[in-house]
Parts: structure tokens; C-alpha cells; sequence
């Protein structure tokens, strides 16, 4: 941090707070069983694509990075590639991990690999280094995991009985039925037939199960959807428009642009409801081209690295419309947006700003979510929260999540609060904001934690979980 501004307003207002990470994809397992890391490698580098694709970015061969190489191989190939990273949040999130979980301050290369894996493989095997005892470490307080929404949801329910103090709660994520276009879309509505014991063949029998699930979810803790798409698409339809669109993907027969169109905004338009009924938070995820390097997705499968920021050219008025068609009946929840596409955040911010009318003094009710996948960087934050002063209310922003599948990477949320408290010195420092410590401290405090406690109804969670 380059001021004695920036560091007192993250030393004495941001460091310490508690952390809400509402969107993660951590294991429920893992923490219910509270399972115990002894390797470093296991730790840090397994389930991690961002570190695998700078590996393969210098040329460390696959059988190191998700092949069958030895843990000190793999790390070894890691450090390499950490040494050529200046510039990359990887590189910064590494240090920041070596120093708060195991208090080791050298830099990671080649030349230090061996002492440093040594290191962190004897602290691991002296201390009881756990799921659990990370997220107590780090101060959480709440974690939203990402669930298949036919999950039973049993190890939720076996945290939730525990005298663990972080609530860990399902996310329900029904982007199988939601993706009308996917292979996999007839293989899915199967298993929902299996599940329920009948077969699905309306639209309304689709949606009623749909409300099942989420009323499951609900009684287990959950009050956050996740939702995930390459693009947005919205149409009208009525509903038998609606089956017959569902009757011809479940003939596998190819569906037109405005068909998808009609699917996903009314089965979004449906869910809607359904959220704001059962007073949840929406989050919308979009702008990934997945798994497009067809032989890496081969050989290691979705998720891991092959993936890419989509540029959709329409996607303001599609993502308009959805979000009119909710507010037209007053039954748009409390929604995130996240974006790949960094070109699209003015855009984004101007949406969020069409529909914030409510009746139930919520602040900013449509959110620009958190700098998400590419745009968790130091220019993407600060891309990211100039135009929410610019065109919204930077006040108000719900601040950082990890999105990650490491025990490890709270460090984001660390790494965030930095950059928020140097970005906000700068501007006092150059006139545009007060130097005003009260003031400050409150937009510090707010975005690193209190703006998302009171967003997502924390106290409120907190209290029907005990």
C-alpha cells in the first residue's frame, strides 16, 4: 500500500473484519467431516485452474499439473511457474497464503521450492491444519457452497448439528434444466423422473418439483440461488409454447435461438418469483465460454482451465427485459450480477441502477457482484468499482467473494481489502473524496463486510441456524 492513508484504513477498518463468502465452491464434505491436510500439494494445487493455466502458459507438461507426477513434482512445476508471475494476483495470493497460514515469508522459486514444500509439509504434519480450522482462522462467518439442486444435502445438515460457529449453507443452482440447448439437458430431466418417481412432461410439472427443491433448500439453510450462463436470453412465451419447446429438446431435436430464448427467460422468470417469495438472493453468472479447448476438456473434463470470456453483443436488452419482467409484478428478489466481459461493467452498473425501487428499504436491491473469474485482479477491481462511483452507488457494494474450491484463498478477500483502501487514499489524496475519517472508515467497513451482512440478512440467517 503506497500511503499511511491506505494503510490505516485497511489496518485499523478492513484487516480485522469477519468474512461472508456467499459464493464458493469448497466441498460440504470436506468441512463436515473436517478433514485434515498432511500434503501441501493437496492443499494448494489440486481443483486449482487458475494455477493450472499458468502452468501450462510455461510449459510445464499436463502430467504435472492434473497427471500422475509426484506431490513434490507437481509443486516443484508450481514454484517455477510462481517465480514468472509478477503482475499475476496469483502471485500475490501465493505469498499472502505462505504468510498467513504457515508464516513464511520467502519468495517461492525454483531455488526455494525444496525449503519452503519442506516447511509447509512439516507444519502440516505438526499441527491439526483442517477444513474447519482454516475457515476458523480466517474469521468466516458464512459460506455459501454451490449444490446440485437434487443434493440430499446431508452434510449441510451434519454442519448445521455441529458446534462448528460458521454457517455453511447450500446454494441452489438448477442450471440443468435452466440450459434447454445442453447434451445433457435429456439425461437430467431423467433424473429428475427418478427422483420424483414420475415422469416430468409440462413446463408446470417441471416448475412445481423446481419449488419442492427450493422449499428442501430452504428448510436446510439455503437463501441463496446460483445461476450460470454463457449468454442471456429473454422471450415471452406462453405456456404452451413452453411445452412444446420442452417436448422437442426432450425428442433431442435442435432448438432455435428464440426457442432457448423463450425456455431460459420464462424458466427464470418462474424462479424469480419463487425467490423473491421465499426471500432469497439471486446471482446471476454469465459471460464464460466453457470448455473450449475440446482436447484439454478430453482429457481432464470441464472445469480446468479451458475456459474463456464470451462477448455477447445483445446482452442489455435480453438482460433488461428478464429483469423487467420480474419487476413489472414487483417480484424481482434481491439479484447479483456478474460479469466476464469487463467491456460490459458501465453497462452492467446501468442496469443495476433501472430497478433498485422497493418498498422494504433494501440498499442497492440489483447488485454489480464482485470482480468475478477474469476480473478478480487489481485492474479488475479497480475497473470494476470506478464505474460503480461513476454510474451507482460504490457505497454500497457487497465487496468480495473467493469463488474457489481452496481452503487457502481468503487471502482474496485480504487481497481485495488492500486494494480497496489504497484506491480509496488515492482518491482523497487527489480531492475526491473527504479526508474524512468517520466517512471513510464506514465505506471501508461497509464494502469489506457490513453491506453484505445486512444484503443477505446475516443476523437473520444466523439466528434461524442456531
Amino acid at each position: 500500500m503506497e500511503s499511511t492513508l491506505a494503510k490505516s484504513l485497511f489496518h485499523d477498518a478492513a484487516e480485522n473484519l469477519p468474512i461472508i463468502d456467499y459464493h464458493c465452491h469448497l466441498d460440504p464434505k470436506q468441512i463436515a467431516e473436517n478433514s485434515r491436510f498432511l500434503s501441501i500439494t493437496a492443499l494448494w494445487l489440486e481443483g486449482d485452474h487458475y494455477k493450472w493455466r499458468a502452468m501450462r502458459a510455461c510449459g510445464i507438461p499436463e502430467s504435472e499439473i492434473t497427471g500422475d507426477a509426484s506431490d513434490w513434482e507437481k509443486f516443484y512445476a508450481w514454484a517455477q511457474t510462481v517465480e514468472r508471475l509478477l503482475g499475476n494476483p496469483l502471485y500475490h495470493w501465493t505469498h499472502l497464503e505462505l504468510k498467513q497460514v504457515f508464516d513464511i515469508t520467502e519468495l517461492l522459486t525454483a531455488e526455494s521450492a525444496s525449503r519452503i514444500y519442506k516447511a509447509c509439509n512439516d507444519y502440516l504434519a505438526k499441527h491439526e491444519v483442517t477444513a474447519q480450522s482454516l475457515i476458523l482462522a480466517s474469521h468466516v462467518k458464512y459460506i455459501g457452497t454451490t449444490d446440485d439442486m437434487l443434493s440430499d444435502l446431508q452434510f449441510h445438515q451434519q454442519i448445521a448439528t455441529s458446534d462448528f460457529p460458521c454457517i455453511v449453507a447450500p446454494s441452489f443452482r438448477p442450471d440443468p434444466v435452466i440450459a434447454i440447448e445442453n447434451p445433457n439437458f435429456i439425461e437430467y430431466i431423467q433424473k429428475i423422473s427418478d427422483f420424483r418417481g414420475s415422469r416430468v412432461a409440462t413446463f408446470a410439472e417441471l416448475m412445481s418439483f423446481l419449488e419442492q427443491r427450493l422449499q428442501y433448500f430452504t428448510e436446510n439453510g439455503g437463501r441463496v440461488s446460483d445461476h450460470g450462463f454463457t449468454y442471456i436470453l429473454y422471450d415471452e412465451a406462453t405456456p404452451e409454447e413452453l411445452d412444446s419447446i420442452f417436448k422437442k429438446a426432450l425428442r433431442n431435436q435442435p432448438l432455435e435461438r428464440h426457442e432457448i430464448a423463450k425456455w431460459q427467460g420464462q424458466m427464470m422468470v418462474a424462479l424469480g418469483k419463487l425467490y423473491k417469495r421465499y426471500d432469497w438472493v439471486m446471482q446471476l453468472h454469465f459471460g464464460a465460454a466453457r470448455s473450449t479447448n475440446t482436447r484439454l476438456f478430453k482429457l481432464v473434463g470441464a472445469d480446468t482451465g479451458g475456459d474463456s470470456i464470451y462477448d455477447q453483443a445483445d446482452l442489455a436488452l435480453h438482460l433488461d427485459r428478464l429483469l423487467d419482467a420480474l419487476d413489472k409484478t414487483n417480484d424481482l428478489p434481491r439479484t447479483i450480477l456478474y460479469n466476464t466481459n469487463p467491456t460490459q461493467n458501465d453497462m452492467i452498473v446501468s442496469t443495476c441502477g433501472n430497478f433498485q425501487m422497493n418498498d422494504d428499504g433494501i440498499k442497492s436491491r440489483v447488485q454489480f457482484g464482485a470482480g468475478w473469474w477474469f476480473n478478480d485482479t487489481y485492474r479488475g477491481m479497480i475497473r470494476q468499482m470506478e464505474s460503480l462511483a461513476d454510474n451507482g452507488v460504490l457505497m454500497n457494494f457487497i465487496g468480495m467473494l473467493t469463488d474457489s474450491r481452496s481452503f487457502l484463498s481468503y487471502s482474496r478477500h485480504d487481497y481485495f481489502r488492500r486494494i480497496l483502501a489504497n484506491y480509496i487514499a488515492e482518491k482523497v489524496e487527489l480531492g475526491f473524496y473527504p479526508d474524512d475519517t468517520t466517512l471513510l472508515r464506514q465505506m471501508i467497513e461497509g464494502i469489506s463486510y457490513t453491506n453484505a451482512k445486512d444484503y443477505f440478512k446475516f443476523e437473520q440467517l444466523k439466528e434461524s441456524s442456531l
